[in-house]
């Protein structure tokens, strides 16, 4: 009775995550185009990465239970509070359950860019991240540029101001 029990447990823990979030996809490519993302952000705007052409964008997963999530986000804050007027345009999905929506609320009250849930997602080229914290970096052109794992100031100078437009 209790290998039974285990290998349900076993097989209820595989299926949920490829219930909720749908078939496994690749990575986005590094010099190549951004695959779509279209969401609905907390505030109700919807974000459309390919309606940004032209601007440089931040995608940032994260998580409330993410230690060093909550730790790169006053960076990223910081930097497009800099550098929003100058074509930058900051997204964060947070990967937090349903249930944790306030959680959500809550953090991103400090922050100025805009956040949604990864449920908000209605186009998503991305695909769930295999971990957070992780940030995409698509150029003006919609090229996927870099990717973050940890977000700090001399990256985001290093890599983020060249793309900016001047």
């Amino acid at each position: 009775m209790r290998f039974a029990r285990l290998c349900y447990i076993i097989l209820v823990g595989l299926l949920v995550p490829a219930v909720e979030y749908g078939p496994a996809r690749a990575a986005p490519a590094m010099g190549e185009p951004a695959p779509a993302l279209v969401l609905a952000g907390l505030d109700g705007r919807t974000f459309d990465l390919l309606a940004l052409r032209g601007k440089v964008v931040l995608v940032n997963y994260w998580a409330t239970w993410c230690a060093p999530c909550r730790r790169e986000m006053p960076t990223i804050d910081a930097f497009y509070r800099r550098y929003h007027e100058q074509g930058l345009e900051v997204i964060g999905i947070s990967v937090d359950r349903p249930r944790d929506l306030e959680k959500v609320r809550k953090t991103m009250t400090a922050l100025a860019y805009p956040v949604a849930m990864l449920k908000g997602v209605t186009v998503d080229g991305f695909g769930p991240p295999e971990g957070v914290p992780v940030t995409w970096v698509i150029d003006g052109n919609g090229i996927v540029r870099d990717k973050f794992i940890d977000v700090r100031d001399e990256l985001l100078t290093d890599v983020i101001l060249p793309l900016l437009r001047h």
